[in-house]
């Protein structure tokens, strides 16, 4: 009963969060563009993707590191994963993950993760009011362009506390570098007769500043095994960190509340011989950079090897539908997911796994 309790305290403060946020969104404090890292919050893992992000209560063996930490209690023991994202705009993410349970869950599951970004090359500019179109290109001024990147690198842990309630949690190292820029540090102003517009401004001195950041960031999570059929209730914080600075701005990392449930509906029936399981999923999501979301999962497996998926999330803009499959075979599962994204034209996922 008191493990219960807790469960219902904690997810009434999250509703409240919930609340709070909704009513800030609802007025002029529109909650847009007010974290910066956002490649953390996008998910590489394509069974997570197909289910609509839907999975804080799902087991997902490693890759329980980039949603939940305590379902990881799940795990086999040994258990990989590696995830390829054609994300928009020809961005590209992949993550890595693996965990260990040296002893049947006696001392915990371990694992670690590995998220990595590469944004492209991007052409840089200087002011030089000395060309015509008023600017430099890095390559005229002997720098190379920026090529933005991301990496975050985790130690996670979880235990069954019991046979009902299940904690995780993990550290990240996160660095990210946005490449190169030149900031003016003296200029002068003044009125030239012959330009247009007449008011020019001389850069007379630059400075090269290198826009590398590298925080420290916190997850964890929590699962409860309700003992109804296999409802289960969980709860996760993702990205929890100070604020960093780039120049003379500060910004925070892209915190998010999770609070799920899900359930096997096939434990209303007796005949599993054909449908392995019919899991169906959803989460209140509190995002510190955008509304409240609701994401709703189902996922449907025949003979245990062939898995359908489909996923829905509210409040999105160019996002809202997913589907996927998955296909598993002595031990390896190999996962697809496909995302129409609007203007964006697709996503696209790929996910192996390996478990022992």
């Amino acid at each position: 009963m008191k493990i219960l309790q807790r469960v219902i305290i904690v997810a009434t403060v999250v509703v409240c969060l919930f609340e709070i946020g909704s009513a800030q969104g609802s007025g002029d404090n529109v909650k847009l563009a007010q974290t910066g890292m956002q490649f953390l919050s996008v998910v590489s893992d394509a069974r997570a993707a197909a289910l609509g992000n839907s999975v804080t209560t799902l087991p997902m063996g490693s890759s329980s590191l980039f949603f939940n930490p305590a379902t990881m209690t799940e795990s086999k023991f040994l258990e990989m994963s590696t995830s390829i994202n054609q994300w928009i705009a020809d961005i590209r993410h992949n993550t890595l993950s693996l965990s260990i349970n040296p002893a049947n869950g006696d001392y915990g599951v371990f694992g670690i993760s590995v998220q990595s970004v590469d944004y492209g090359e991007i052409i840089g500019t200087v002011v030089d009011n000395s060309r015509p179109q008023g600017f430099s290109d890095f390559s005229e001024i002997g720098l190379s362009n920026p090529n933005p990147n991301g990496l975050a690198i985790g130690l996670g842990y979880a235990k069954a506390l019991n046979t009902q309630f299940s904690v995780g949690g993990q550290v990240r190292y996160v660095h990210q570098d946005l490449g190169a820029s030149i900031i003016a540090t003296d200029t002068v102003r003044y009125i030239d007769t012959l330009a247009t517009p007449r008011d020019t401004t001389v850069v007379i001195n630059r400075n090269l500043v290198n826009n590398r950041k590298a925080p420290i960031v916190f997850d964890f999570g929590t699962t409860f095994k309700t003992g109804f059929k296999s409802l289960v209730l969980g709860m996760s914080v993702r990205n929890f960190a100070s604020e960093i600075k780039y120049a003379d701005e500060s910004f925070e990392l892209p915190l998010t509340f999770n609070v799920g449930l899900s359930m096997d509906v096939m434990d209303f029936f007796e005949d599993r011989s054909f449908i392995s399981s019919v899991f169906v999923s959803t989460n209140a999501v509190h995002n510190r950079d955008y509304h409240e979301q609701i994401y709703v999962g189902t996922e449907i497996t025949v003979l245990k090897a062939l898995a359908l998926r489909g996923g829905y999330v509210s409040n999105s803009d160019e996002n809202a539908l997913s589907f996927g499959f998955g296909v598993s075979l002595v031990g390896v599962t190999f996962d697809y997911a496909y995302t129409p994204y609007g203007i964006f034209d697709k996503v696209q996922r790929f996910t192996l796994r390996y478990s022992i």
